[in-house]
């Protein structure tokens, strides 16, 4: 019997779904499920357009539209926080988690509405339930948000309406919807934030390590759009070209971030991070253990790249060369999250940066490292780079990241969740780190019994929930903090629906699959 791997995918995420309203019980989680009821049937109306050629903006080919899993993300994210801040009695965050929840749903709603607008003939059975959900959606948005609340989530939704017509117009075939969905109105709540915070700076308050994160994104932002729009009208290989970027790069960085990160934290931020990095010995042998990681890493490009070149015919990088780095990732961020998760944050965010930055002198040729980047990387490439940017490694870097940046520390009492809560900075490691990584080798090299309408087999889906069971027992045993109070079968359950998840989606396994576990082990 034929089996159409989208309605698996969609089967997977609604049983996530549930799982979050069966915790929850409250207005907003029947409003995902009237979300997720939308989202199911606008989805085939993208898949239509994707394949008809008619969805206005390229996309990522060889992928559906991947609007189920991107519209979810989002507001059960903020279903989940809200919950946990509403048990530590932290008002403020719990409100901030309620923001979060229907600005996603607003954003799902708006991507719904593009895809009924420009359908032809107007899918009238569509219309009519994605009427009934927006509906229910705003009614329960008026009964739950206050004045300043709706108002913030109509700036969020006018910068993502604005961000996503610049962004996919300057990067075709780089996302699906689903993708861009979760990526550019990620962007926007960031931006809106920082903004926010930046116009009430009498107001501003928190860890400092906090506000690194939204600079760094808003700057490279920024420094990306500039220069795309800049070299539509002049060439940007040229010596003269490279010094202007290299000096615009500065100026931004020197002139603009720097002084805008020092009125968010009060100090300046090069002696505010001296002082955080020198804080302890550990910190620094941190450090130094990273630099050795990297430089191993460096190490493996190269050797591939020298094998390529000595080979007589074209030699691409395998899947099993690919998942050295994530192990490398592995390797990096576990020692992190057992010894210093602040300054893991801050490291992680300085290597989103970087990497952004480098990816921009690769995708405009900027002398003299754009072409060597563009020779290097090129081995590496999979048939989901399919559009002017080599996104994978940034994505590994945010499914990594992610659980970290997004951990609820104001509403952790002492900064530790009880039960499965003290796996939910492990959600990146375990996700995409050890399951994406064991499915992938052990699918490809030992997988005979495949998923019906799919590539992925189940020996690499068995072995994958089974490796990250192993994990969690060895996090148990180096990192003191992790109390599971006998949620082991939630947590087992968990890894087993984003396993499944892993093996029947078309989306961005790296970005999606933390984002889904995280939620999971949040409840």
């Amino acid at each position: 019997m034929q089996v159409n791997p989208v309605f698996v995918e969609s089967a997977v995420v609604f049983s996530m779904v549930l799982c979050v309203h069966t915790a929850v019980w409250n207005q907003l989680s029947w409003c995902c499920i009237a979300l997720f009821i939308q989202a199911f049937y606008v989805q085939h109306k993208w898949d239509r357009l994707l394949r008809g050629g008619g969805a206005v903006f390229q996309f990522r080919p060889s992928a559906n539209s991947g609007i189920v899993p991107g519209c979810m993300v989002m507001p059960l994210l903020g279903l989940a926080l809200r919950e946990r801040c509403a048990a530590a009695g932290n008002v403020y965050f719990e409100r901030f988690s309620v923001v979060v929840a229907v600005t996603g749903m607003m954003l799902a709603l708006f991507l719904s509405l593009l895809a009924l607008g420009i359908t032809r003939p107007v899918p009238t059975n569509t219309c009519v339930m994605a009427g009934v959900a927006s509906s229910a959606i705003l009614y329960t948005a008026k009964q739950t948000l206050t004045v300043s609340e709706v108002i913030e989530v109509l700036e969020v939704l006018l910068i993502f309406v604005y961000l996503s017509l610049i962004v996919l117009y300057l990067l075709p075939r780089c996302f699906t919807p689903g993708e861009a969905l979760i990526i550019v109105g990620g962007v926007s709540f960031i931006v809106n934030q920082l903004i926010k915070r930046s116009l009430n700076l009498a107001e501003v308050k928190g860890d400092p390590v906090n506000y690194f994160l939204p600079v760094v994104v808003v700057g490279s932002l920024l420094l990306g759009v500039f220069f795309a729009l800049l070299f539509c009208f002049m060439e940007s290989e040229t010596w003269v070209s490279s010094l202007f970027f290299h000096t615009m790069t500065a100026v931004l960085g020197l002139g603009i971030l720097m002084p805008w990160l020092s009125l968010l934290i009060d100090r300046h931020p090069i002696m505010w991070l001296l002082d955080f990095v020198t804080l302890s010995d550990k910190r620094l042998l941190l450090l130094a253990y990273w630099l050795l990681l990297a430089a191993v890493a460096a190490v493996v490009v190269l050797h591939q790249n020298h094998r390529r070149q000595a080979g007589s015919k074209k030699h691409q990088a395998s899947t099993v060369v690919r998942k050295y780095f994530h192990l490398l990732v592995v390797a990096t961020f576990v020692p992190g999250l057992v010894y210093d998760r602040q300054l893991l944050h801050v490291a992680s965010v300085g290597c989103l940066g970087a990497f952004l930055l480098l990816e921009y002198v690769r995708y405009f040729r900027i002398r003299p490292l754009g072409q060597l980047l563009r020779q290097l990387l090129t081995l590496f490439l999979d048939e989901r780079d399919s559009g002017p940017l080599i996104l994978t490694h940034v994505y590994l870097l945010l499914g990594m990241s992610l659980p970290v940046w997004l951990f609820p520390g104001p509403c952790a009492p002492k900064g530790l969740l009880p039960g499965a809560g003290g796996l939910v900075p492990y959600a990146g490691v375990l996700a995409v780190g050890v399951g994406d990584t064991v499915a992938s080798v052990f699918g490809s090299t030992l997988g005979e019994i495949r998923w019906p309408g799919t590539k992925k087999t189940m020996e690499g889906t068995a072995t994958s929930v089974f490796a990250q069971v192993i994990a969690v027992a060895i996090f148990l045993i180096f990192d003191g903090s992790i109390n599971l109070n006998s949620t082991y079968s939630w947590i087992v359950g968990s890894i087993t629906m984003v396993a499944m998840l892993e093996a029947y989606t078309l989306q961005i396994d790296n970005l999606l699959l933390p984002l889904y576990l995280f939620v999971l082990l949040l409840l």
